[in-house]
């Protein structure tokens, strides 16, 4: 099973970009896209209708805004749109496909590198989160939360985390949360079950030449029920092309959907 997650910035950008082009050569079985910043009805190009996938959107209410999306070449079961909390889900942050006993979500955690009053919010999310992925991994299902936490986990995550101690992203409070997840909650981080490079990023700032030196941070993850971190067959980023000011994060896993 193949998933790729990517933070697209756009949909529509992406796809002007050849997204779509691209990924109908990855032999995806699921792929996971945040911030779509589109309503559905300014999809109706075939574009993002490919043949081979079945498609589901999490718009925000606010146009141009946040927004997931997920494509499957398998039929779901089960299409969950939201965590059930308003607030949250008029941005559009959390869309789950449920196959057999297998959830598959894209994520789309917030920013609060706009100020105080984002980052509140970031919390706030984080307190829903936290339990929600605790009920449904005490549930007994295998969880892939795949997408764009803007959380850099760890100092091997981030190229400059001297001086980004202080940045939302890399507070000890944020790395602390997701440490919980992977230390108490029954998670873990696929991209560290397998030997890596280092330097191995996922989002780059569009200032100065920030992606051509390779001064990075990693916060797109997959995010695994620990039944499936052994599963971990390969892992990769791909930075050949860029689509957004993210690169896609792509994950094998030793296993089949089951319907």
């Amino acid at each position: 099973m193949r998933i790729i997650t990517a933070n697209v910035n756009g949909i529509r950008s992406a796809a002007s970009k050849g997204f779509f082009t691209w990924l109908a050569r990855q032999r995806a079985d699921v792929v996971c896209l945040q911030e779509t910043k589109a309503q559905r009805h300014q999809l109706a190009d075939r574009v993002f209708h490919p043949k081979a996938f079945h498609a589901h959107f999490h718009d925000a209410e606010k146009k141009g805004y946040s927004g997931t999306a997920i494509y499957s070449r398998h039929a779901p079961r089960e299409v969950l749109a939201g965590l059930g909390v308003d607030w949250i889900d008029r941005e559009g942050r959390w869309l789950e496909f449920r196959f057999g006993n297998l959830s598959v979500v894209s994520l789309y955690l917030p920013s609060g590198s706009s100020g105080d009053e984002r980052q509140g919010y970031k919390y706030r999310v984080m307190d829903v989160l936290l339990p929600h992925l605790r009920a449904l991994r005490a549930s007994g299902r295998s969880v892939v939360a795949c997408g764009d936490w803007n959380i850099a986990p760890a100092e091997a995550d981030i190229r400059n985390w001297k001086g980004n101690l202080k940045s939302s992203g890399f507070l000890p409070e944020e790395r602390a949360w997701l440490g919980r997840l992977f230390d108490e909650e029954g998670y873990r981080d696929a991209f560290r079950q397998l030997p890596q490079k280092p330097h191995e990023y996922t989002w780059w700032s569009q200032r100065g030449q920030a992606r051509a030196n390779n001064v990075g941070w990693r916060i797109d993850h997959h995010v695994v029920s620990d039944d499936l971190a052994p599963l971990v067959a390969r892992t990769r980023v791909h930075r050949a092309r860029m689509f957004s000011d993210h690169a896609p994060l792509i994950v094998d896993y030793a296993i089949d959907i089951e319907p």
